[in-house]
């Protein structure tokens, strides 16, 4: 009988320990529900590689893209038989930021789709669009970017492949995004061939996903490595530039094979002494440059809601002194994208501390009420006050005393860093760079990433692409 008992006290334990095993897997699932609906739902919904959004369109107008200013940058035309057209009455000019709605999506129409097909029409109307069985009015998105800065950065740029991208430091709008070759994206359904033949780069956006060598604009970080090496002692550098400078068997030119005499630390960085730069790079410690590039956002994925590549730099102790050299002067293993460096020439001019870009301001029903908004938020401190502090020096002696003196003498007080990146080591081909950024009291600062390919110096073919935009912005 006592046998009996506790086989049933056993069972009845076994029973008891599965119950509620069952039942924290029951209260697990319902927590994490109530999580998921609460904080989960929109963002897995809201995310452009989720297809099942376009069921949205059964039912809702897609919405339309509208710049800073109130420009129609996309929008749906509906004719009498009900058929929608997805229009972009500016054309070419704003082709990579706002991106295409037909064979796939991208840019803008990709990132918010969600928002474009959601509607949040007034609940009455949106009763009697029910009742009627029409759709809806989507929502509208309203961007950061300034449509007279684009068109003024599109422009500039001309006839060369290449990009411009320009935001706010302070705040991480991004206010112009241009990358060329463009499409029209009003016709991308008829060229889709063309636009997808074997060797087109047309709808690669050069601004955020495009990969380049930085040049000299790389000296920004090269000198910032040199300061965090020599904090006491980097005011004392001195090198004697002849024009070059041979180690190993490998020689490092500068521009023109120009003879710069003696350099200090900032004469070098102002006047892009490849020689000197060569020779501190020698010095450096490889291990800590490479992780003052990591936390400079190099090798990761750039903290932005868009399609954008990962920037790469490259050294350790067992590469050669000449891949030093190389890396040091911006060329060697390292590539960059243009979003990346406007994204450091923020950071500089906002005394270390990089903002969070984004290209959305809010969203609006089709009454114009707010839905939604971005606000700026910080994402890092990429360095000390002091150190940017060095490096605003540095920049606004490359305009006053240097290689982009055609900045100089404006209303507007400009800083920056030109770049002539060599485009392999088999070609005589170069990218022309500018990095920088300009401010005047009563405007907000803007910082500007300028890249044209296959031209020349950056002082010849960048600079002005970046005076062109600071004079229309800040005399206006």
């Amino acid at each position: 009988m006592r046998r009996k008992k506790k086989k049933i006290k056993k069972s009845n334990k076994e029973f008891l320990v599965i119950m509620y095993l069952f039942l924290a897997v029951f209260l697990s699932m319902m927590i994490y529900f109530v999580y998921f609906q609460v904080c989960k739902s929109e963002s897995f919904i809201n995310s452009p590689y989720n297809s099942l959004q376009d069921l949205f369109s059964d039912h809702v107008i897609r919405g339309d893209i509208v710049s800073a200013d109130g420009k129609v940058l996309a929008t749906t035309k509906v004719s009498a038989d009900g058929t929608q057209t997805r229009s972009y009455p500016q054309g070419r000019m704003f082709a990579h930021a706002v991106g295409y709605a037909v064979n796939g999506k991208a840019g803008l129409e990709n990132q918010e789709n969600f928002s474009l097909l959601r509607s949040h029409e007034f609940f009455l109307k949106r009763i009697a669009d029910d009742i009627s069985d029409k759709k809806a009015q989507g929502d509208t998105v309203v961007t950061t970017l300034d449509a007279q800065i684009q068109q003024v950065a599109y422009k500039s740029l001309g006839n060369y492949q290449g990009a411009v991208i320009v935001m706010e430091p302070d705040t991480g709008k991004i206010i112009a995004m241009v990358s060329k070759p463009d499409y029209d994206p009003n016709t991308v359904k008829k060229d889709w061939s063309s636009l997808t033949a074997e060797g087109s780069t047309v709808l690669y956006n050069r601004a955020t996903q495009g990969k380049y060598a930085p040049g000299s604009v790389f000296k920004i970080l090269t000198t910032l490595e040199y300061y965090r090496e020599n904090p006491s002692a980097y005011d004392q550098y001195a090198f004697d530039c002849s024009g070059s400078i041979s180690v190993d068997g490998q020689t490092i030119h500068c521009a023109g094979n120009k003879h710069h005499g003696q350099e200090t630390l900032k004469s070098s960085f102002s006047n892009s002494c490849n020689s000197s730069f060569a020779n501190i790079s020698l010095s450096l410690n490889r291990e800590k440059f490479k992780q003052t590039c990591d936390s400079m956002l190099f090798n990761q994925n750039l903290p932005i809601a868009f399609e954008s590549g990962k920037s790469s730099f490259s050294l350790n102790k067992n590469d050669s002194n000449a891949m030093a050299m190389e890396t040091g002067i911006g060329q060697g293993k390292t590539l960059v994208s243009p979003l990346h460096m406007a994204l450091i020439a923020s950071a500089v001019d906002h005394d270390g501390i990089l903002m969070r870009p984004y290209l959305v301001n809010n969203i609006q029903n089709d009454s114009g009420v707010e839905v939604s908004s971005n606000k700026p938020k910080t994402y890092a401190t990429l360095m000390t006050e002091t150190e940017a502090g060095l490096l605003q020096q540095y920049m606004r002696a490359v305009v006053t005393d240097g290689t982009g003196r055609k900045l100089s003498g404006q209303s507007y007080e400009a800083s920056g860093k030109t770049g002539t990146a060599q485009v392999s080591d088999t070609s005589d081909q170069t990218n022309a760079w500018f990095v920088g950024y300009a401010k005047k009291d009563g405007y907000k600062d803007i910082a500007i990433a300028v890249v044209v390919e296959n031209s020349g110096a950056g002082s010849t073919y960048a600079v002005p692409v970046a005076k062109n935009v600071f004079d229309v912005y800040f005399n206006r």
